[in-house]
Formats: C-alpha cells, sequence, structure tokens
C-alpha cells in the first residue's frame, strides 16, 4: 500500500525525455574526455593510482572507491591520463540524467527536465569536477542519486527505500560526505516531515544495510585510530588548498552553479518549501539550510553543498520555464533563458577545463579563481629535477639513494615517473603513504623535496640545497619554487625517524 502522502493527484509521472538526457550527458561527457588530457595530473590522481596499488577497506583520508577505481582505470588503460578520467565523465553523464529524473518527480515534462538537466551541465563545479578523477565527482553521482532515489521512496514507500540503503552504502564507500546528507534529509523529515515515513520499517531497514556496506571502512578506521577525524578537524582548520573562510561560504553558493542561473535553484529551494504539492519533499528545502549551518559551524568547505544542486535545479526548473513562457514575453524570456546557459557553460569551460594552453596559464586569472588548475601542471617536471639532482651525486652514491617528500603530491609523481626516471619508489608521511614506508635502512644519501632545512637538521646531520621545482611555465602553484634537498648522516634509524615524519592533513 502506498503511504498517504504520496502520490498526490496533481503530480504524475510524465514521459522521461530520454533523448534530451542522454543527448546533454553524451555531448558533456564527450567535451570532457576530449579536453582531459590537455595538461598534467592532478596531485590527488598521483595519490589515488598509487593507492590503488594498496588496496585496502580504508585509507587515513578516503575509503577505498576512488582508488580502487583508478586501479581498474590503470589496468585497462595503462597510464592513460584520458582512461584514468573516463569514469568521471561517465559520472557527470549520470548526473544530468539524474536531475533530469528529480525534475520529471515534481511532475516536470519533457522541457522541464530537459532545462533541469541543462542546467546543471553547464554548472562550474560540474565541470571542475567532471575532467579529473577525483572522490567529489563520485560524491555528486552519489548525493544525486541518493535523491532521486528519496524522492521515489518518499513518493512510493515500501521496498524502494532498499535501494537507497544500498546506494547509501556505495557512496559511504567513496566519501563520507554522503554520511551528512543522510543527517540532513533525516532532519529534514523531524522539523517538516513526512514524519509518517519515519515510522515505517522500510527507512531504518535501509539505513541497516547502508551501515553493512559502510562497515568495513569504519572497522579499518577504528583499527587505526580514526585519522579521518584529524585529517577533518585539520581541514576545518584550514589546511587544503580548497579550504575558504567561513564567511564565504554562502557567496561560493552563487557561482557553484552559475551566478547568471542562481534564479533557477533559489526558485527550487523556495518551491521545495513552500509549494503544497511538493510537500512530501520538504525535508529536501529544510536539508539545505540544516547542512548549511552544521558546514559552516564545522568549517567544511563551500562546496560540500553542491551534492543538493541537481535536486534544486530540479525544482526550480518549473517555475523558471512558467516564467518564460509567460504571455506577451515568451521569445525574449527564451532568448533569455537559452542565453544564461549558454554563457554559464562557456565560462565554465574557459574556467574549469583544460583549454588555456598550459604556456599561457600563468598569465591568466584561471589559477586565482581555479585552485586546482595549478595542481594539474609541473609534476614530471618535479620527478625530472630530482632525477637530476640524482645524476648530480657521486656514482656510489646514485645506487642506494632514498627520496622523501613531504606532500602526497610530490610523491605520487615520483612513483608515476620513477621508470622515466629509473628513481626509487618514493617516500612519504603524508597520510596514508605513511602506511607504505618507512624506506629500508640504506647508506645515505637522502634526497627531500619540500621540507624545511631546520626539520630536516633534527634528522640529519648534514642537509644541502641541491635545487628547487620550476615547472617551467612560470605558474606559481604550490609545488612551484620548493627545495630539493640532499641529506647525509642520518641521527637515528628509519623505524625512529619514522614516527616524526608522519603527518595527517
Amino acid at each position: 500500500m502506498s503511504p498517504p502522502w504520496a502520490k498526490p493527484p496533481q503530480l504524475a509521472r510524465p514521459p522521461v525525455a530520454w533523448g534530451a538526457l542522454t543527448g546533454l550527458a553524451v555531448v558533456l561527457g564527450s567535451v570532457l574526455v576530449t579536453v582531459s588530457g590537455r595538461y598534467g595530473y592532478h596531485r590527488d590522481e598521483l595519490y589515488f593510482i598509487r593507492a590503488g596499488e594498496e588496496l585496502t577497506f580504508g585509507y587515513d583520508d578516503q575509503p577505498p572507491l576512488t582508488p580502487a577505481l583508478a586501479r581498474v582505470a590503470t589496468e585497462l588503460f595503462g597510464e592513460s591520463l584520458v582512461g584514468l578520467r573516463l569514469p568521471s565523465a561517465l559520472a557527470v553523464g549520470l548526473v544530468v540524467v539524474c536531475t533530469g529524473l528529480l525534475a520529471r518527480e515534481f511532475g516536470g515534462g519533457r522541457s522541464t527536465q530537459a532545462v533541469a538537466a541543462a542546467c546543471i551541465a553547464v554548472s562550474a563545479f560540474l565541470f571542475a569536477v567532471g575532467h579529473l578523477l577525483s572522490t567529489s565527482t563520485f560524491d555528486l553521482l552519489a548525493w544525486a542519486t541518493l535523491s532521486w532515489l528519496v524522492v521515489r521512496a518518499l513518493r512510493d514507500g515500501g521496498r524502494s527505500w532498499l535501494l537507497v540503503g544500498v546506494a547509501a552504502g556505495v557512496g559511504l564507500q567513496n566519501k563520507t560526505l554522503v554520511a551528512f546528507l543522510l543527517v540532513g534529509i533525516s532532519a529534514g523529515l523531524l522539523l517538516v516531515g513526512p514524519r509518517s515515513a519515519l515510522r515505517t520499517p522500510w527507512p531504518w531497514l535501509a539505513a541497516v544495510i547502508a551501515l553493512v556496506l559502510w562497515a568495513p571502512f569504519l572497522l579499518w578506521q577504528a583499527a587505526h585510530g580514526w585519522p579521518q577525524l584529524e585529517i577533518s578537524a585539520a581541514i576545518a582548520g584550514g589546511s587544503s588548498g580548497t579550504s575558504e573562510p567561513r564567511w564565504l561560504f554562502f557567496p561560493f553558493q552563487l557561482v557553484l552553479v552559475s551566478p547568471l542561473l542562481v534564479p533557477v535553484w533559489v526558485l527550487g529551494l523556495r518551491r521545495l518549501a513552500t509549494d503544497p504539492v511538493l510537500r512530501p519533499f520538504r525535508a529536501f528545502a529544510a536539508a539545505y539550510v540544516v547542512l548549511a549551518v552544521l558546514f559552516i559551524a564545522t568549517g567544511g568547505k563551500p562546496y560540500y553543498l553542491a551534492g543538493l544542486f541537481p535536486i534544486l535545479l530540479a525544482a526550480g526548473s518549473e517555475p523558471m520555464l512558467r516564467w518564460v513562457r509567460r504571455r506577451g514575453t515568451t521569445r525574449f524570456r527564451s532568448v533569455l533563458l537559452g542565453g544564461a546557459l549558454v554563457l554559464s557553460g562557456a565560462v565554465s569551460a574557459v574556467l574549469f577545463l583544460p583549454i588555456v594552453p598550459v604556456r599561457d596559464l600563468a598569465n591568466t586569472p584561471i589559477v586565482d579563481i581555479n585552485y586546482d588548475a595549478g595542481e594539474t601542471v609541473g609534476w614530471e617536471q618535479l620527478a625530472g629535477t630530482v632525477a637530476q639532482v640524482r645524476d648530480d651525486l657521486p656514482p656510489g652514491e646514485q645506487d642506494d639513494v632514498v627520496v622523501l617528500t613531504r606532500n602526497y603530491g610530490q610523491a605520487g609523481a615520483i612513483d608515476r615517473y620513477r621508470r622515466q626516471f629509473d628513481l626509487p619508489p618514493a617516500q612519504s608521511g603524508h597520510n596514508s603513504y605513511a602506511h607504505w614506508g618507512p624506506p629500508r635502512e640504506s647508506p645515505d644519501p637522502t634526497i627531500v623535496v619540500g621540507y624545511d632545512q631546520d626539520e630536516l637538521q633534527s634528522w640529519f646531520r648534514r642537509v644541502e640545497l641541491a635545487g628547487r621545482i620550476d615547472n617551467g611555465v612560470g605558474l606559481e602553484n604550490d609545488e612551484q619554487g620548493q627545495p630539493v634537498w640532499v641529506c647525509r648522516d642520518r641521527i637515528a634509524s628509519w623505524e625512529q625517524v619514522w614516527p616524526q615524519v608522519r603527518r595527517l592533513g
């Protein structure tokens, strides 16, 4: 039997606009695949590739799904950067389809579904995460899928909740941020209803399924002292390159999709909160407010709310189309909406896709706006600099050299290009890289990347500057100008030094 709040008479499920939805998804995915090889690896991708070689139930800073995908892509496509990023292109295509399907659940016809899908397809955040292998890419898909399945469960009740549990469990194996979505929706149900949904066994069975699927990661974290809690605290303190001050949280919401398309998702938020027809789904409006307050209070990143934009755009596409179709100015307003979509897509592409030639990137404001663009430049040059420092050592020292880096991006670059430059495996104490060390005991020297001299002098008696990282295009990113040291006469064994090298953040 359907729950009493489901299927209001005026809220039917129209036919799916499969042509428009799949067409938009294919076009977007094709664009992302076409440009995905233009720059280089992102530091996180280098880390995922290395983590994929050490498959386990969890890592210090993340669940295992994305490293597992990196392993699969590497097995299938070798060292192809395009192949590594293919899963992300597929994921964002599915986000586009999910957004259109959400609009359908709210009674939207083919045109409404197409508008909702088009809005998310040109969004800045989707472009930013869609051409990289990133936990955020699959997290966005998890939030969009969960939103769609919860909406269907609130309409249909019964066994439809079980799919919610499966999707939540899979999403939690990619990123723990999914837990916040579940908390937000639950809080919304308690605050604005329909509370009757929680008086049936099905949502609780879904919770059990999600917990069972998430359990291997939780057990891994417990066995290792819950390192992700320390990393989360470090991110809240601003240690991440994409962290922002709390006061910028709401201004960032205006640009995550596009400033020109803010009216669409604002209309969606208002409609979810006030439209009697969408009363069964009012919990999502409450969830947006609850999660915004929670993320600001805990120092969360502004993009943490991006996963709710598919449902907000889906809810807002219907009132936006009603506005466009008002008698007398339909043509003008159609041009206005179409222009907003085209301009949003163009700006998002220039700022968040690797379109500008890398040699010209330093002369644009792109890296100031899109931090991650700078993080895809210079890794091969970094490995080459380390190789040059090694080659400049006396012949008797070159074979036993150890390479130690301060962060997992530097270590990942060494490991990715080690065969090209005949380098030893990288060592690092950063996050899960620490579990893959310490290095074997060997004679000096140690080549060290990115550390301060004072810190190194607590581990080595002789520390000499041997070079600095240069990406070759004059781009000021996190690695540009970092020192490369040659260190000798280690004061203690690696086993003794390693606890001081290890750091989370």
